[in-house]
């Protein structure tokens, strides 16, 4: 049976059932109390600590459907009563626990999702979103982190992070291609294609960089609230989730399975921008605000276009689910379109034309030649006449 510590809520073990026991005597009260059990003998000896009579009680254990005195040591002054029996039991606990987990045991052999072969396993999210975290330091030396290097060894400092990120990112490459031909590939072959889709991923972080510089451009350009450009890199949203997008889509173009998203929903999850990494976007793309931009897989975006929140680029129908996979499903935005508030553009073949303005609150799914404005008719205001006034000021909430 073992040695039970009851402290303060007094719960004890006797034959598999547990108690509440409750120590009494006024300013002697004891609240923590070592009971060590010993059923075989009937006694249950109690150590209560210094300054305490000494006494001799019997206590009885009310147990199914028998009675068993047990005898205190003469070694204390507080009397144990059992209170309540815990019904949440040994019995019930393991039952439930067995019954979920041979349910959960059949849910794991009849379903492929679970239980991989040995040694296909999943990236690790965390260290990706570690990655994305680092990247932005490469990119944007100095806004991230604090590191003298940046200024003292600028030469160095990039090397140094694409060093440790070059090994850390192809892990993960690795991993995700060998999950996605579990059983079927070779850990070489798959290594090697990692290795390879580093290099040229490191390659691209240049002309990453550059297109992030111009993003940047446009963001300060379109919004009079910016007070930097310093300010767009460090605090903007929509800045933010195409640093990711860009970065993302490079790893989507060389069909790296599952890290792609893992990155752009990682920003998502922080900004209310969902990007999906396989959209195309050209240069000087701003997202002013951000919250509730939703930018589908097949979208084609030009250079120069500038977003507000809520916007929504997405397909008209995807009821035939997997059946339009590959297939165009999401608009077109040409240059220099801008997009205002909660409006929504749908379908693969929406195509928005250059120089377009669409107000806010504006649901397309037909293409709009270039040049035009587009708006949705605004709907009546109806003006109440108020109420004459009187003495007292009471407000009216009615509509």
């Amino acid at each position: 049976q073992g040695s039970h510590l009851l402290c303060r809520l007094g719960i004890s073990e006797h034959r598999g059932r547990f108690f509440v026991l409750s120590t009494g005597a006024g300013k002697h009260r004891n609240p923590c109390v070592h009971l060590p059990l010993r059923p075989a003998q009937g006694t249950v000896p109690m150590s209560f600590g210094q300054g305490f009579d000494q006494f001799h009680r019997t206590l009885r254990y009310q147990t199914a459907g028998e009675t068993l005195p047990a005898k205190l040591n003469d070694i204390g002054t507080c009397p144990v009563f059992i209170k309540e029996e815990i019904y949440i039991m040994h019995n019930n606990k393991y039952n439930a626990i067995s019954s979920a987990v041979s349910a959960l045991n059949e849910n794991y052999r009849r379903e492929d999702l679970f239980l991989r072969n040995e040694g296909c396993s999943l990236p690790d999210r965390s260290a990706i979103i570690s990655i994305v975290d680092g990247l932005r330091n490469v990119i944007f030396p100095g806004y991230f982190s604090v590191d003298s290097s940046v200024t003292i060894f600028p030469e160095y400092y990039a090397g140094h992070l694409l060093n440790d990120l070059y090994d850390r990112l192809g892990e993960q490459i690795m991993i995700a291609l060998m999950y996605q031909k579990c059983g079927k590939g070779s850990p070489e072959e798959e290594r090697e294609k990692a290795r390879k889709i580093m290099e040229r991923f490191v390659l691209k972080l240049p002309d990453i960089q550059t297109m992030l510089l111009k993003d940047v451009q446009a963001g300060y350009s379109g919004d009079p609230a910016a007070k930097s450009k310093e300010e767009i890199i460090f605090s903007y949203p929509g800045f933010r989730a195409i640093y990711v997008f860009r970065i993302a889509h490079e790893l989507y173009l060389e069909n790296v399975p599952f890290i792609p998203r893992i990155m752009t929903e990682y920003a998502h999850s922080n900004t209310g921008i969902d990007i999906n990494p396989g959209a195309t976007i050209g240069e000087y793309f701003f997202i002013d605000h951000g919250t509730g931009v939703v930018i589908g897989e097949t979208t084609v975006i030009g250079n120069n276009v500038k977003l507000y929140q809520g916007v929504t680029l997405g397909a008209l129908s995807t009821r035939k689910g997997q059946a339009l996979a590959n297939v165009k499903r999401h608009p077109t935005i040409h240059d220099n379109v801008t997009i205002y508030s909660n409006s929504t553009v749908l379908g693969g073949d929406t195509v928005i034309g250059e120089n377009v303005i669409i107000a806010g609150n504006t649901f397309i799914t037909e293409s709009i030649p270039a040049n035009t404005r587009v708006s949705a008719k605004s709907p009546e205001l109806v003006l109440k006449t108020p109420k004459p006034a009187t003495e007292e000021y009471v407000p009216n909430w009615e509509i």
